[in-house]
């Protein structure tokens, strides 16, 4: 039943669902989510240079596309441009271009994923800051 008592074939949406979701709104919310992977890169006992240099690359990419603000028709070939404008060297950005197109895909695709990024991405894995001791011991 629709929200006025009639039948209709579409289900109920969610408000949040109803408006449409911008590139650049779903890239401000995984930029927040890459700190969680922060935290679980930092705790590792291997080098973890390669996976820092990956992150740093997604995050500037993320952060170019809350920049640009593409619309959702075009925010393919707005990455698609993005990876051309690299040029030769662009093998690094193109995957991390395909991981954020498949992020979008699964927002627009499913709610829950939208709903964990949209709470902040909880994680157990999110490093909490410690409140530091001035020297009389007052937490600063």
């Amino acid at each position: 039943m629709g929200m006025n008592g009639s039948q209709t074939s579409e289900p109920d949406l969610p408000i949040a669902r109803a408006v449409e979701l911008r590139p650049a709104q779903l890239c401000g919310e995984l930029i927040a989510a890459l700190e969680a992977s922060e935290g679980r890169r930092k705790r590792r006992a291997r080098n973890t240079t390669a996976d820092s240099i990956g992150l740093q690359i997604k995050q500037d990419l993320l952060a170019e596309i809350v920049r640009a603000d593409p619309d959702p028709a075009d925010f393919e070939g707005w990455l698609v441009e993005r990876c051309i404008a690299e040029g030769l060297s662009d093998g690094p950005l193109r995957a991390m271009a395909l991981i954020v197109w498949e992020e979008w895909r699964l927002a627009e695709s499913t709610g829950d994923f939208r709903h964990w990024l949209a709470a902040g991405a909880p994680s157990d894995d999110r490093e909490v800051p410690s409140t530091k001791e001035d020297s009389t011991g007052q937490s600063r």
